[in-house]
């Protein structure tokens, strides 16, 4: 029986394209079943043998840790270099949408600390 390998929800492009060269590189067997027109299911990469199953898991294991390394490499080159998103930057740049997120944060912590109090 097939198991699920990987959720493609949320993955972006490259890294289900990635995945996918991955296990065409070793070998391994997979099919692919595509998103549902109505966004229930996102689709998934399913392997039906076992065996394989475990291989693939080990070099999923060793992917994401490579892609994890590149991730926080090109971090830290961002902010070495000043182009790092800061919370300041977002303010800056749009401050209309900053100052409205943290209003409504404050407001459903208010509401939630003070309508037990409210209800009594």
């Amino acid at each position: 029986m097939a198991k699920l390998f990987l959720n493609l929800r949320n993955v972006p492009g490259d890294e289900a394209d990635e995945v996918r060269d991955l296990l065409r590189a070793n070998a391994i067997d997979f099919y692919e079943t595509q998103p549902s027109p109505w966004g229930i299911s996102a689709g998934g990469l399913w392997i039906e043998d076992a065996d394989q199953l475990a291989r693939a898991k080990t070099l999923m294991a060793d992917y994401q840790a490579s892609r994890r390394d590149q991730a926080r490499a090109r971090q830290a080159a961002d902010e070495r270099e000043g182009r790092a998103e800061t919370f300041m930057g977002q303010l800056q740049a749009r401050p209309a949408y900053v100052i409205g997120v943290l209003a409504a944060m404050v407001a459903i912590i208010v509401l939630t600390l003070a309508l037990p109090w409210l209800l009594l």
